[in-house]
């Protein structure tokens, strides 16, 4: 049987970005408490015109321009996303569309007639869920090829513990027999409980409630009969819905930090468990990388530290530690913890195995579904950069969603990842990027800013029909 896995990576981050000092101290927050202790540098700002569509899309072209692949070999293109541009039409098509028509002087017209097109959504684990439906679709037929794209945009209040952790963009893989870069074994851990850790609610908002605060902002009498009276009159679309609630949805989750991080760490503790079930792992032998989805650069550091004590129990790799900080008094001695989390034994299995995969994310911040695959991109990236062979190494995946579910997979990188890694340039063009003024950051943050900085992306939202057979439909361009 012929090996599947990943045959072509590509990547699109937008151009700007927030220097993760200046928000910071724009915060009252001191830089090294977040440079130093999360590993964040700077922060991906999407331009006015980019959505996870527009990431999907460059991201898709990417991949196609760059490895020379005919999108009609392609049959799927599985999107995994959390910011859906719409609650029924995929937003994996207008992706589609517009890479489509790009393509079509080279490849013909709608060279992904044959293709099937789909969304899937589980939080940040969504885009791992659609590469393992790919991969065993693929598996089925040796001329079968999918692509994966994960593209997100994470956005926080501004103001709050999230904000920090802000970024954007995509990432999209073509699955085929023989890949060029990495091959993705059979067995998958898995681990799923409904949590409410973090989640994009329907918010809804009554219409009578919003009018009394108008009215008495503005000083207007209020009364139902006045109400009622405004709302048959007024040619507002918005006001005059028969609706009596408006339901507002935001990008902006609710969201337990603390609560969410124990969630992660019980989910991948469980799925690395299943995975060991069906085939018994050394973990810390086998795995020469380890890539994480990182809602911050340094979190996969911190959430597998005590599945890393409990791979070392038994071993002498225990004998190490407890040589350099003495032995452990009682499970509950935090002093000896944070000894061991910052040990040499400790820092060297970080730099060995982490480390590598850090690197991009501290660049760009969490991108949600596309964090994992950034991950991968950065390990490879970095390898090459260093003419560090990883050809034959094994990487171990460990996914989470909050919602909440872990997979945890394998994959081992093949002899001829490089040929798909030298053209990426993937820390080049993250030097090449723009910084941005707080306020300009916060002006794009609140949709207050029409016209793009810069050119900006080369695929771009061009408008939002307002007719009432098309209302909302979004119409992207090519620059």
């Amino acid at each position: 049987m012929t090996s599947v896995g990943i045959d072509s990576i590509a990547f699109y981050v937008p151009p700007l970005y927030v220097p993760i000092k200046d928000l910071a101290e724009a915060r009252g927050i001191i830089p090294e408490k977040l440079q130093k202790g999360l590993g964040l540098k700077k922060m991906a700002i999407p331009n006015v015109g980019e959505d996870a569509a527009t990431f999907a899309a460059n991201a898709l072209l990417n991949l196609i321009n760059q490895n020379d692949i005919n999108p009609n070999d392609i049959g799927r293109v599985y999107l995994g996303t959390e910011s859906a541009i719409d609650g029924s039409k995929p937003t994996a098509t207008y992706a589609v569309e517009i890479v489509e028509k790009q393509l079509q002087e080279k490849y013909g017209t709608r060279s992904f007639k044959h293709c099937d097109i789909l969304d899937m959504t589980f939080a940040c684990v969504g885009a791992v869920d659609a590469l393992h439906n790919s991969l065993d679709w693929v598996k089925q037929d040796s001329s079968r090829k999918a692509v994966v794209i994960a593209s997100d945009l994470s956005k926080y209040d501004l103001n709050s513990t999230g904000e920090y952790t802000q970024g954007a963009g995509a990432v999209a893989v073509l699955v085929s027999h023989e890949p060029s870069i990495i091959e993705i074994n059979d067995i998958w851990g898995v681990a799923s409980k409904s949590e409410g850790d973090f989640f994009k609610p329907r918010r809804s908002f009554s219409k009578t409630e919003i009018l009394q605060s108008v009215f008495e902002t503005l000083n207007l009498e209020v009364t139902e009969e006045k109400i009622n009276e405004f709302v048959a009159k007024t040619n507002s679309q918005f006001w005059s819905d028969t609706s009596a609630v408006v339901e507002v949805f935001k990008e902006e989750p609710v969201f337990d930090g603390q609560f969410s991080n124990a969630c992660y760490e019980d989910r991948i503790t469980e799925a690395l468990s299943h995975f060991n079930q069906q085939k018994p792992t050394v973990f810390i032998d086998r795995w020469d990388k380890i890539v994480f989805h990182l809602p911050y650069a340094y979190h996969g550091r911190r959430i597998i530290f005590n599945n890393w004590l409990a791979w070392i129990k038994g071993t002498p790799n225990l004998e190490t530690l407890e040589l350099e900080i003495g032995k452990q008094e009682t499970i509950e001695d935090k002093e000896w913890l944070k000894k061991a989390y910052k040990s040499q034994l400790y820092s060297g299995f970080i730099k060995n195995k982490i480390s590598s995969g850090e690197l991009a994310s501290s660049e760009i911040g969490n991108m949600y579904t596309a964090s994992i695959f950034m991950s991968l991109l950065s390990v490879l990236a970095d390898a090459f950069r260093r003419n560090e062979d990883l050809s034959s190494s094994t990487v171990g995946f460990i996914a989470y969603g909050s919602g909440s579910k872990s997979k945890v997979f394998e994959g081992r990188i093949t002899g001829g990842w490089t040929s798909k890694i030298e053209s990426i340039h993937l820390f080049e063009y993250l030097d090449k990027r723009h910084s941005i003024a707080i306020d300009t950051y916060e002006r794009l943050h609140r949709s207050e800013m029409v016209e793009p900085i810069l050119n900006g992306s080369k695929i771009y939202l061009k408008h939002i029909e307002h007719n009432e057979t098309n209302y909302g439909l979004r119409r992207y361009a090519v620059r």
